[in-house]
């Protein structure tokens, strides 16, 4: 047989296997792995190109990764906590900047990472996934993720727990200057009543999380300028696919080509709709054939480049014709509903104060109303809320805004009973002395008359 005398054929990049060298040869294969992480290799000429164009500098990311683990560590001494436990792997992105089969192990906790107030960063990964983290220059250490899900554990689930908390616990007393007390994003109760026989308390690591994540960096802002001009781009294609017969799920695929085609990550629902299926919102896309003079409506709900979140929404109408008076007149109401709430959002304004002076649908499209008016947006949609002051309640909470706060203003504007409906959303930066649209796809010009 040509090349056994070699051994390998002629191809001899697979070396033999010797027990001794085995250290070496981890180290060379992650080191191999780390520098081909698709974070180190970037977006790729094409979305480079389109960022360049528009002029929007490249964050430093050495820099937004040092400011958004002090704004964590930070809260968590606000709040008097030891450090802070993340699962949500949208908080393990924001303290890391790293990421791992994201849509997975949302579902799936086999990865998480513990944030010391004072003491390092651990990162808890999946199998094999060391090299994943190695470009982020905050992560400590990386260790392997030990999961107590059913998957694994099944029967034997709380002893798989107790092995698991046992870690954690070690790493609390060891760092936490004798609190023992943790915040704690998601987590099953039998990690909770393991943490608690070891002696560890667990309090609320959302409210350190979204607090954190609250006020944006000028870094995290030119991502996010990336982002959205990403997924606007995108937005353009799947525009210039929306011809009479395809069907909605084609339309949607379209979206989805072009954000991965930039480098972006996910989309978080399927929310868009034709024609009829327009009013009420909320019917996610089918296959339904879009017709010549339907109107189509969409929500972007996009997770981009950088893994910053594009919250856009617009509504287009199909074929070459002229809309209604109809239609006309329910877009007319949705835009200028958008800009006259957009131009409140400013700089100390109270939540509660922004949602009374807002202005709201008209009473026969008020039923039909979209859940809310505002709400923050970051790496996913994020704190605060803010619904219309009719759905205000005792426990809504009540705040204020600041400069760095981005939040998207959103319209749904359907008759009750009517055939269509029209959704806009912006995506809005607060600033020092007002506000900035980051978004900046046209409205349809037929529909605005």
């Amino acid at each position: 047989m040509e090349g056994t005398g070699a051994g390998f054929g002629r191809h001899r990049k697979i070396m033999p296997f010797e027990p001794d060298g085995e250290g070496a040869l981890v180290a060379q294969s992650r080191a191999k792995a780390a520098a081909l992480n698709q974070h180190v290799l970037g977006y790729g000429e094409s979305a480079e190109r389109e960022w360049s164009a528009a002029g929007i500098a490249a964050p430093d990311l050495p820099a937004m990764r040092k400011y958004r683990l002090e704004r964590i560590r930070a809260e968590l001494r606000r709040r008097d906590y030891a450090g802070v436990l993340l699962y949500d792997p949208v908080n393990i992105r924001y303290a890391t900047d790293s990421t791992n089969m994201q849509l997975w192990v949302a579902h799936n906790p086999t990865r998480h990472c513990f944030v010391a107030t004072d003491g390092p960063l651990v990162l808890f990964d999946y199998f094999s996934c060391e090299h994943l983290s190695d470009h982020s220059g905050v992560v400590d250490q990386v260790r392997p993720a030990v999961s107590f899900m059913y998957m694994y554990g099944g029967e034997l689930t709380e002893q798989r727990a107790r092995r698991w908390a046992a870690s954690i616990a070690d790493l609390v007393r060891e760092h936490g200057g004798g609190n023992s007390r943790i915040a704690v994003d998601h987590l099953n109760p039998e990690g909770v009543a393991e943490l608690a026989r070891l002696g560890v308390a667990v309090g609320n690591g959302e409210a350190v999380m979204e607090s954190a994540r609250l006020i944006k960096s000028q870094d995290e802002i030119l991502a996010m300028r990336r982002a959205i001009l990403a997924c606007e781009a995108a937005m353009g294609e799947m525009e210039a696919a929306l011809k009479p017969g395809v069907s909605e799920n084609e339309l949607w695929a379209e979206l989805h080509r072009a954000n991965i085609a930039r480098g972006g990550e996910w989309i978080e629902t399927r929310l868009l709709s034709s024609g009829p299926r327009t009013n009420p919102w909320f019917q996610e896309c089918s296959s339904r054939r879009i017709e010549a003079g339907d109107l189509v409506a969409f929500d972007t709900d996009l997770i981009g480049p950088y893994g910053f979140c594009a919250d856009l929404s617009r509504t287009w109408l199909c074929g070459d014709g002229q809309p209604s008076n109809e239609q006309r007149d329910l877009f007319r109401i949705a835009a200028d509903q958008i800009a006259f709430n957009t131009e409140l959002m400013r700089s100390g304004v109270s939540f509660r104060d922004l949602v009374e002076r807002s202005r709201i649908p008209p009473p026969d499209c008020f039923p039909t109303r979209y859940g809310v008016l505002y709400h923050g947006v970051g790496l996913a949609d994020e704190y605060p809320t803010l619904p219309h002051a009719t759905d205000w309640t005792e426990d809504t909470p009540d705040g204020v805004l600041e400069p760095g706060m981005v939040l998207c203003v959103e319209s749904y504007i359907g008759r009750l009973g009517g055939r269509e409906g029209v959704k806009i959303e912006e995506q809005v930066l607060i600033t020092p002395t007002g506000n900035e649209q980051l978004s900046t796809y046209p409205l349809d010009p037929r529909l605005l008359g």
